[in-house]
């Protein structure tokens, strides 16, 4: 009875030491496996704290539009260089900048007397072979009349016959000559091509003057026609098909306030530009007065054939960089800067006439640090995040 109650004991001992032992095997296991997954957590919460959550939202439609204003750069109708057509010195100059010109008008003149000198050469040459032409033609006659006679030979009817050929050629020659140095004369006369206003003087007396002929040549005068304007605008693509010939454009400009200048539009390149999806437009407006001048931004009311929706966005979209004018699409879960086109400012919206879709996702109110290809996380409007 006594061994068979020890052995008991002894077992009845280990099997509670084995199932404490399991216990705290379990306890041990479970606060591992607990911290392993708490530290999964907080590392998957830190990687998703890490990607800025924003606010998304597709454009708004606005309300329907008679026109679209593009900015645009005035342009003289014709603009042109006046260079100097012989070498020589200034000898004196009738207009300066801001001189109306008419076609053909003397607005300088070239001293070159060496120009002249040739000239005179060149006639005093020629007088000597018309004086020669003279003398081969009579000499031609006579032995024509001898040969008739029979008192002369061939040999001395032909001789006679090539000089006058000769002679002649050589006053044709010298004609030439005398044109060539007449017409380096006249260009001693600087003139208008065209009706215009003097823009540029580059030149003043005494001032040596280079035709080009040894060397770069030099820029005497610009002048451009202003009496008719070229505004050259970027249709946007949406817009491209009411930018044809003939359509109304009014331009205005900030030192006119409330008042507008009356053009149409001229030409268009007929093709969309690959990079800027826009469609380069001439405007041209008539300047009778000269009130508008080159080189002055304007803003052209484009009139639209048939009434096109603006697109419209929070002005909390818009991203001011070096690079431009941008907006931050959600491209999956990647952002993508884009840079777009602005039109009318609403105050708290302003409208995107070039650059977006409304089918694009647009982040509202951006970081500032935000860059194209940076993960984030959208929200939709009415979207909750845990």
């Amino acid at each position: 009875m006594g061994k068979p109650s020890i052995l008991a004991r002894t077992l009845k001992v280990t099997f509670f030491a084995a199932l404490a032992l399991l216990l705290a095997g379990s306890v041990v296991i479970r606060g591992i496996n607990s911290r392993i997954r708490a530290a999964a957590v907080v590392k998957q919460e830190t990687l998703d704290l890490a990607v800025p959550s924003v606010a998304v939202a597709h454009p708004k439609m606005g309300s329907m539009k008679d026109e679209v204003v593009l900015p645009g750069n005035i342009q003289a109708f014709v603009d042109a260089p006046i260079y100097a057509r012989t070498n020589g010195y200034l000898k004196k100059w009738y207009t300066d900048i801001g001189t109306r010109v008419k076609s053909g008008e003397l607005i300088a003149e070239i001293e070159s007397p060496e120009v002249d000198q040739q000239l005179q050469q060149a006639r005093n040459t020629l007088a000597t072979s018309q004086a020669n032409l003279k003398l081969a033609e009579i000499n031609q006659d006579r032995y024509q009349a001898l040969w008739k006679l029979d008192s002369c030979s061939k040999q001395d009817l032909d001789n006679a016959v090539a000089t006058y050929q000769a002679d002649k050629a050589t006053v044709a020659a010298g004609a030439a000559n005398v044109k060539y140095y007449e017409q380096l004369v006249a260009f001693e006369k600087v003139t208008a091509p065209f009706d215009g206003v003097i823009t540029a003087r580059n030149t003043d007396v005494g001032q040596l003057i280079n035709a080009g002929i040894a060397g770069s040549p030099q820029e005497l005068f610009h002048i451009s026609a202003i009496n008719r304007l070229r505004i050259f605008v970027s249709v946007p693509q949406i817009y491209s098909r009411s930018a044809v010939a003939g359509v109304a454009a009014d331009v205005t400009l900030t030192e006119f306030p409330g008042r507008r200048f009356t053009g149409k539009v001229a030409r268009t390149s007929e093709s969309i530009d690959a990079a800027t999806r826009t469609l380069l437009t001439e405007v041209d407006v008539d300047n009778l007065t000269g009130q508008l001048l080159p080189g002055a931004f304007a803003e052209v009311h484009l009139k639209l054939n048939e009434g096109s929706p603006a697109i419209v966005v929070p002005v909390t979209a818009l991203i001011f960089r070096s690079q431009g004018l941008q907006i931050a699409l959600v491209r999956g879960d990647k952002a993508d800067l884009v840079n777009v086109s602005l039109g009318r400012d609403f105050g708290t919206e302003v409208e995107i006439t070039a650059g977006i879709t409304p089918q694009d996702w647009i982040i509202i109110n951006p970081p500032d640090s935000l860059t194209s290809g940076a993960a984030v996380h959208p929200e939709p409007p009415g979207s909750t995040r845990e």
